[in-house]
């Protein structure tokens, strides 16, 4: 591998350095890699690599960065085969393409899946800036399909960020630094690599506040001599007290990350000499996992025994680990001169896996942990099982929103988050809604697209649109997403609203044109019985043509021909039943009255569409053929009459006693039961002068509807049975029709 250096290209330092890589690294390969593979990948490397630019375009020695990223993932996460085979081969597979397909050839397709993985990250280096971070972290995981090839790129990007100090390109050294803070660190902490994500944290804070930086870095040194020997003065009495529980254990003190205190001044408005807890000690308990618990609290309860505890500062991750298998107790105490100190309790096991997150997770079974991330649950059930290295265990771990979500570009560089199986249409409502409503295609990637062409996590799509194009029925099989579903229905909703509005004008000027009036009720009625449940539909009908408007006004011409037929085919509606009684005619003038007297022979009839009986409030309508048509006065056509035909109503009561039996019609809704029936009937019989005359029954979800045509005499007999009828049992209502 020394073959691979060319002082000619490099610098003293890095010449240097690399020599030390080199050697560190055969180190980590030995026992992992034999001596043929050594050689293999030597012999590929300067082969491939010989005519390969030493630098890259932003004058890094990428074979150097290389070897670095190599180097760290080795130590810092584990020397595993595949991956630093991979990580040493990607640069070239990714300057020669063709090279990929080669090395899947001689080192296996997991090492090539690998190398795929890398490149489409890579890809879209440099575009975090115009993205939502969070949308952005989403696309990596989709994309990367290997967990692994997330922590590779953690380590890399660890590596780039080392390497730009100082660097000439202010501009770009800003954009890998937001890349680094927004994407990597907090990936890096959810895998639990906290050691990487805070370099990454603080290298971000130099690169975009140095002096801010700086000043804390200064501020540290200055008081670090000082810092050291109050640690050491306040480690000394505590080591003291642990041994003699009878502990083994390790204790070594540090100074928070550069970031952190910064965080902290910002959110708690002071200066570093105020930071609540910049000093945190670690003890590292040496102990079997099953006392650990019991131990971790043991040395605990020590502490606060000595040292004033701050109860709301306890962080208790022993009974329930962090989602990324952190575990370990945080107590802040006052120590010596009244200034707060954190101290951490946990064991080699648990600083194993706090220093290589969940990387290490895999060498210790037996311990659960409450989370409300699946994706990492998931993650730490399957390292805890492992019988081998974990990043060989990785490689089958999907992230969790590989098969939920795609994750597409604008041309202007914002990251869309979508549902899986999201087309162009929904990308175009995802944008705006009128762009969605507009949408005739996309080009993506500079091939024109379809609609319902599904995207993929990536994509860059420039959404096509037009004018007069417009949302229809058939996109609702196309999108996915709700919320362009939503609006595709709001648009059809909207656009046929317009449609029935010029549909209900153009019938109006048809009726105005032949002096013709239909009254609301009657229209309503014609129009329900031409099948129509929701009138804006039949307007809508009207305005595509689909009904033609001289058909319905002869049907309301035929409806509204005669006031008599007006008045007696008039029918109520119940859940689209009627019963209709018969109508009954009456000659004896002595139970009515007409404008307060009762004359003889006086020929009159009950009206059909309301049945009036004797006692209630009634009216008459003088027909053509003299006939006096008897309604009640809550009639539903009554506001009609009394508003066409005024000159031909009379004052009409009841006069006598009741005699004649007339039909009136009940409806009874309660439980559906067979008995239920039985009961009601049984009732009517019972009830003199009173008969039933016709029922009708209907039943759905358990629920029973009957209509009854019941003939009697008068008002005090119906609300007397209506009375009765209640008191069944499953009988929910009563009420007439």
């Amino acid at each position: 591998m020394s073959d691979l250096i060319q002082p000619e290209r490099l610098s003293i330092a890095e010449l240097r350095e690399a020599i030390q890589i080199i050697a560190r690294l055969r180190e980590s390969l030995s026992g992992r890699f034999s001596d043929d593979e050594i050689k293999r990948l030597g012999s590929l490397l300067r082969s491939e690599g010989a005519g390969s630019p030493v630098r890259d375009k932003h004058g890094l020695p990428f074979l150097l960065m290389t070897m670095r990223t190599a180097s760290l993932f080795a130590d810092t996460v584990e020397p595993d085969h595949n991956i630093l085979t991979a990580i040493l081969l990607f640069p070239l597979c990714h300057l020669k393409p063709e090279l990929g397909s080669r090395a899947s050839a001689i080192w296996g397709d997991d090492v090539a899946g690998l190398i795929s993985g890398m490149r489409a990250v890579v890809r879209f280096g440099g575009k975090t800036g115009a993205a939502d971070p969070e949308n952005f972290r989403g696309l990596i995981l989709s994309l990367a399909d290997d967990i692994r090839v997330i922590i590779i790129m953690i380590v890399h990007n660890v590596v780039l960020m080392r390497s730009i100090n100082h660097h000439k390109d202010d501009q770009w050294v800003r954009n890998v630094a937001f890349e680094a803070e927004c994407l990597y660190a907090q990936l890096a902490h959810r895998l639990g690599l906290y050691s990487l994500k805070s370099e990454l944290e603080d290298l971000a804070l130099k690169y975009t506040n140095r002096d801010i930086y700086t000043q804390i870095a200064r501020k540290l040194n200055e008081t670090k001599k000082e810092r050291d020997a109050y640690i050491a003065d306040f480690i000394a009495p505590v080591r003291e007290k642990l041994t003699a529980a009878g502990l083994r254990f390790s204790i070594k003190g540090r100074t928070k990350s550069i970031s952190s205190i910064w965080a902290k001044i910002r959110k708690q408005k002071v200066d570093i000499q105020h930071i609540y807890d910049l000093f945190a000690i670690r003890v590292i308990i040496d102990t079997p996992v099953e006392r650990e618990k019991r131990d971790c609290w043991l040395a605990y309860s020590i502490l606060a025994d000595m040292y004033k505890a701050n109860p709301a500062r306890m962080k208790d991750w022993i009974t329930i680990p962090k989602s990324n298998g952190y575990e370990s107790l945080h107590a802040t105490v006052m120590g010596p001169d009244s200034k707060w100190v954190e101290v951490q309790f946990r064991t080699k096991r648990m600083d194993l896996i706090a220093e290589k997150g969940l990387a290490a997770h895999w060498r210790y079974k037996g311990v659960k942990g409450d989370s409300t991330d699946q994706w990492m649950n998931n993650i730490r059930d399957i390292l805890e099982t492992a019988k081998s290295g974990p990043m060989q265990l990785m490689k089958d771990i999907k992230p969790d929103s590989a098969d939920k979500e795609v994750f597409a570009f604008t041309p202007k560089g914002d990251l869309l988050r979508l549902g899986a199986g999201a087309t162009v249409l929904d990308f175009a409502f995802a944008i705006h809604s009128n762009v969605g409503c507009r949408c005739t295609g996309a080009i993506i990637d500079g091939a024109h697209r379809r609609i319902n062409h599904k995207i993929s996590s990536g994509d860059t799509i420039e959404i096509i649109t037009s004018s007069t194009q417009s949302p229809s029925p058939d996109w609702l099989s196309i999108a996915v997403t709700s919320k362009a579903r939503n609006k595709i229905r709001q648009s059809l909703n909207e656009a046929r609203l317009n449609r029935a509005m010029l549909g209900k004008e153009l019938l109006q000027r048809r009726l105005r044109n032949r002096k013709i009036e239909i009254d609301e009720s009657s229209e309503m009625k014609i129009i329900k019985r031409m099948g129509y449940s929701h009138v804006n539909d039949f307007f809508a009908d009207i305005a595509s043509e689909k009904i033609d408007p001289a058909k319905f006004i002869a049907l309301c011409e035929a409806e509204t021909s005669s006031p008599d037929d007006n008045a007696d085919s008039q029918k109520i509606s119940a859940g689209e039943y009627r019963l209709t009684p018969e109508e009954t005619e009456q000659t004896p003038a002595e139970i009515l009255s007409v404008g307060g007297k009762t004359i003889k022979g006086l020929r009159y009839k009950l009206a059909r569409c309301c049945s009036p009986i004797y006692g209630d409030e009634v009216f008459g309508f003088i027909s053509s053929d003299g006939v006096i048509k008897v309604h009640h006065k809550n009639c539903p056509n009554a506001p009609d009459i009394h508003r066409r035909y005024p000159y031909r109503i009379v004052s009409v009561d009841w006069s006598g006693a009741p005699g004649a039996m007339m039909p009136v019609s009940l409806r009874v809704v309660g439980h559906d039961d067979i008995g239920i029936v039985t009961n009601i009937t049984s009732i009517i019989a019972k009830e003199p002068e009173m008969s039933l005359r016709n029922i009708s029954i209907d039943s759905h979800d358990d629920v029973f509807q009957g209509y009854l045509t019941i003939n009697l005499t008068d008002t005090t007999s119906l609300n007397s049975l209506i009375r009765k009828l209640k008191t069944v049992k499953g009988v929910k209502d009563v009420a007439r029709v």
